[in-house]
């Protein structure tokens, strides 16, 4: 029997989540990523751009750990560019991620400039509890989403998307996230005003 991959909006949802990769020099890379994944998160479908560090990683080593975690602060940190400091990891597995699924890479597609990239869970676990979303970590993950995507929208709908995401913060919003939601303010704000 065939295993058919996940369908968006039928089988497949989007999933946000934070991969780890191996850098060339064995570092570790942190990146946001919501590859399309089933219900059993068995499979994944990441699309991240040839041009990015963890397509790179994961072109040259075929494996890597997909994360979900409720840590909106490193979600916010991973958008624009590696934590500091590095949160704690054991191997490629961030410690304080709720689940984590290492994955092997099953297919690799990068004739368009969004690569797709079939992978499979070889193994997972559970570090801790999820302790769940409220509005305001849902108002940063979409923030987080928005600071990857600076280059590619106008000025004025970013502005505009900021200033609609602050009100489920200010209603629902922990110091947590109201420290993630003002570190990638100052970000996105800092790039979209700087002359072209």
């Amino acid at each position: 029997m065939q295993n058919l991959l996940p369908k968006l909006g039928v089988d497949g949802r989007i999933l946000e989540g934070i991969v780890t990769t191996r850098n060339e020099d064995d570092t570790v890379n942190i990146s946001p990523m919501g590859p399309i994944v089933d219900a059993s998160l068995t499979q994944f479908i990441f699309r991240p751009y040839r041009t990015s560090t963890t397509y790179q990683n994961l072109k040259r080593t075929s494996h890597g750990v997909f994360h979900v975690t409720d840590d909106v602060l490193l979600f916010a940190q991973a958008a624009l560019g590696q934590p500091d400091p590095l949160p704690s990891l054991d191997g490629l597995v961030l410690i304080d991620a709720c689940r984590w699924y290492a994955f092997e890479i099953k297919s690799l597609d990068d004739s368009q400039e969004r690569t797709e990239i079939v992978a499979n869970t070889v193994k997972s676990g559970c570090n801790r509890d999820f302790l769940g979303f409220n509005r305001a970590k849902h108002a940063v993950l979409e923030a987080a989403i928005l600071a990857t995507r600076v280059h590619l929208l106008p000025a004025a709908d970013i502005r505009a998307e900021l200033k609609r995401l602050e009100s489920p913060l200010q209603k629902t919003a922990s110091s947590e996230e109201k420290k993630a939601f003002a570190f990638l303010c100052n970000a996105i704000y800092h790039k979209i005003e700087q002359p072209a």
